[in-house]
């Protein structure tokens, strides 16, 4: 089957490049933590002065949310997470990558089966693990094979088996049918250059009755061409983000009900993700939830 190069979402930008722009900086993110490096962990992008200079040599400074200072466990309170929830996850988990707490909105219960969509180092996965206990199950499913390995190894260095973690992509998730009760994901689905199919890869792989709780970014304005098509900025969480309606429209044509989504206007950190532009001109975190009915 030959991949599709047009972008679903309208941007200029096909699919395939999406796809490696988003690759290529988180396994660089990945990489980083791995060799121990300083990272920033600023916002959805992880961050680093290496990632950033790397990307404006040259003086051109393009689209990044790498462009933070403040560290990962300072901006995960800042949205959410508490010092307890902190105290559980190994070292590198947490690579400052969310845009909000999705286990803070899934309600999760002991004995339930999580699915993580872009789990990255694991975090949220983690914090899921503690909440449905050893009974429970959690899979994180990554495209990005670095982020998956680094994941694994934080699954070892905590001796948790309830978590176990699987490369793909969320448009085309190694899971099987109606076997995950809760899904949840944090400043990742608007990555995707196909929203609509990861709708509909979560609804088929949900439980009747499972819910989806998402932490992500909005569009709340029309974004400038420069920051619709580049493939930095859409890896940056910024070019690829979809307004609240057109994700109201995609997960009602997949077959949610019960659909939710609520942007903040309070988003301090979002103004750090560019060095010369505050991109809360254009896009907002939101908590999106919607729910699988329980017959069909």
């Amino acid at each position: 089957m030959t991949e599709d190069t047009s972008s679903e979402d309208g941007a200029d930008l096909s699919a395939s490049e999406q796809r490696q722009a988003v690759r290529d900086r988180y396994g660089r993110v990945a990489n980083e933590e791995s060799r121990g490096d300083d990272t920033d962990g600023g916002g959805c992008c992880g961050s680093g002065a290496d990632a950033r200079n790397e990307e404006t040599a040259g003086g051109d400074e393009r689209s990044s949310c790498c462009s933070g200072s403040i560290d990962a466990a300072d901006r995960a309170r800042d949205i959410g997470y508490s010092d307890a929830q902190l105290e559980t996850v190994p070292d590198g988990a947490n690579m400052g990558l969310s845009c909000g707490n999705p286990t803070a909105i899934a309600s999760l219960d002991a004995g339930e089966t999580v699915l993580d969509l872009g789990s990255g180092g694991g975090f949220d996965c983690f914090l899921a693990s503690d909440a449905v206990g050893p009974d429970g199950r959690v899979i994180g499913v990554d495209m990005t094979p670095k982020m998956v390995e680094k994941a694994r190894e934080n699954a070892h260095d905590r001796a948790d088996e309830t978590v176990e973690f699987r490369l793909g992509e969320i448009e085309h998730l190694p899971v099987a049918d109606g076997t995950v009760d809760v899904i949840i994901s944090n400043c990742v689905l608007n990555l995707s250059p196909d929203k609509p199919q990861v709708f509909r890869e979560a609804y088929r792989v949900l439980r009747p009755g499972g819910r989806l709780a998402v932490s992500d970014v909005v569009r709340t304005a029309e974004l400038p061409d420069d920051r619709r098509i580049d493939p930095e900025s859409v890896s940056a969480c910024i070019g690829g983000a979809a307004a609240p309606a057109e994700l109201e429209t995609m997960l009602d044509a997949a077959g949610f009900v019960d659909v939710s989504i609520e942007p903040k206007d309070d988003d301090e950190f979002i103004s750090e993700w560019h060095p010369e532009r505050d991109p809360r001109e254009y896009v907002a975190s939101a908590r999106i939830s919607a729910r699988k009915p329980a017959a069909e």
